[in-house]
């Protein structure tokens, strides 16, 4: 971490990004995609044979926009908690 210069503020420490399987997800936690960051609105829930994971989430820019995302059960994502 490099030292800030004097007179400069320091940049505020960013929350540390984490690594689920799609099972881990919890309501409230955030992910991003192409199209913006999402956050969780319900929890996550399987099919076929628990190979696939569901998460239904709403964009945060836009609260009225809700979609279903699917992953794999195996692959990991990139999520913020709350």
């Amino acid at each position: 971490m490099a030292t800030p210069k004097r007179g400069e503020k320091p940049e505020p420490p960013k929350q540390p990004e984490l690594r689920l399987l799609p099972t881990q997800i919890q309501i409230g936690d955030r992910f991003t995609t192409e199209r913006g960051e999402w956050r969780v609105i319900g929890r996550p829930y399987s099919a076929a044979g628990g190979k696939n994971v569901y998460v239904r989430a709403e964009l945060t820019t836009q609260p009225g926009v809700i979609e279903t995302h699917l992953w794999g059960a195996h692959e990991r994502i990139a999520a913020r908690r709350g």
